[in-house]
């Protein structure tokens, strides 16, 4: 069963300082192992590249785009998907949930995809499945 990668979970997956990084990669590696299909969206890559480069060097976002990028599948938005993200956005009406996480999440929605490697509680408030688990 395919897993959706969220750029929380890359983010602490790729910085080591990060809080979450040792369960962020012991859970991408159970991933791995398992064989489990993982899928992003182009607006993930962008926002994660954008987030690794502002706040760790270009250096950072390089090693994500040749080292990690490989190991997962990518979605490029469209533009039907990017309307039904925006429809998300203004319907859910909150100033705090991104349009990439709404995009995300209809994403996810449409590929039947229930689980996300993501550390962002919004996964959850959407009734998606985190791994690695919050708390």
């Amino acid at each position: 069963m395919s897993v959706f990668a969220d750029t929380s979970a890359l983010y602490a997956l790729l910085v080591r300082s990060e809080p979450r990084h040792s369960a962020a990669s012991a859970a991408f590696t159970a991933l791995l192992q398992a064989n489990r299909p993982i899928w992003t969206t182009s607006f993930v890559v962008v926002e994660t590249v954008a987030l690794l480069q502002h706040r760790i060097g270009l250096l950072a976002a390089r090693d994500f785009d040749e080292a990690l990028l490989p190991t997962i599948k990518v979605f490029w938005v469209d533009e039907d998907l990017y309307r039904r993200g925006t429809e998300r956005l203004w319907r859910e009406d909150r100033r705090q949930l991104s349009l990439v996480d709404c995009v995300s999440f209809e994403f996810m929605k449409a590929k039947d995809l229930d689980t996300a490697f993501a550390i962002d509680p919004h996964f959850a408030e959407a009734g998606f499945d985190l791994v690695p688990r919050l708390g």
